[in-house]
C-alpha cells in the first residue's frame, strides 16, 4: 500500500510540473503535427522552413534561425535537406547567407498551407480562442523571461 502511494505522489509531483507538462505536451503535439505534415513529405520543421523563406521570398539564415528559435547548425542541416530536393537556394552576399525559394518550393506553399490548417483544426476544438490566447500569451512571457536568464 505504501508502494502504491509512494507512486501516486510522483506522478502528482511530475504532473505538477511545467518541465514535464511541457514535454509532455510538445510530444504529443510533435505526433500530431508528423501526421499532418506526412503528406507534404516534409518533416514540420522543414515544411515551417520553407513556409518562412515562402512568404519572404528572400530571408537571412540567421533569421530563420532566430524565428524559429533553431541553433545555426539545426539551420543548416535543416536547409541542407531542402536544397538537396532544390526547394530553397543559398544567396551569398558578404558575410551574410540568404535563402530563397526555388519554383518547385513555392509550388508546395498551398500544400503546407493545407497541413498547416489540419493541424490547427486538429487542436482548435480542445480550447476557445480566449484559452488558446492565454496560453500563448503565457507561453510567450515564459520564453521571454527565460531568454534573459
Amino acid at each position: 500500500m505504501n508502494k502504491q502511494k509512494q507512486s501516486n505522489d510522483q506522478t502528482c509531483s511530475l504532473n505538477s510540473c511545467l518541465f514535464f507538462s511541457t514535454s509532455k505536451l510538445a510530444r504529443e503535439f510533435g505526433k500530431i503535427a508528423e501526421e499532418a505534415f506526412s503528406k507534404t513529405g516534409l518533416s514540420p520543421s522543414h515544411a515551417l522552413l520553407l513556409y518562412l523563406v515562402n512568404q519572404k521570398k528572400e530571408i537571412q539564415q540567421k533569421e530563420l534561425g532566430e524565428t524559429l528559435h533553431l541553433t545555426p547548425s539545426t539551420i543548416t542541416r535543416l536547409i541542407e535537406k531542402l536544397e538537396r530536393r532544390r526547394l530553397v537556394e543559398k544567396l551569398s552576399a558578404g558575410k551574410h547567407v540568404y535563402l530563397k525559394p526555388t519554383p518547385e518550393g513555392l509550388a508546395m506553399q498551398d500544400e503546407i498551407m493545407t497541413a498547416w490548417d489540419k493541424l490547427h483544426e486538429k487542436y482548435s476544438n480542445i480550447l476557445t480562442e480566449d484559452e488558446t490566447a492565454q496560453f500563448l500569451k503565457l507561453s510567450g512571457k515564459l520564453l521571454e523571461q527565460l531568454n534573459q536568464s
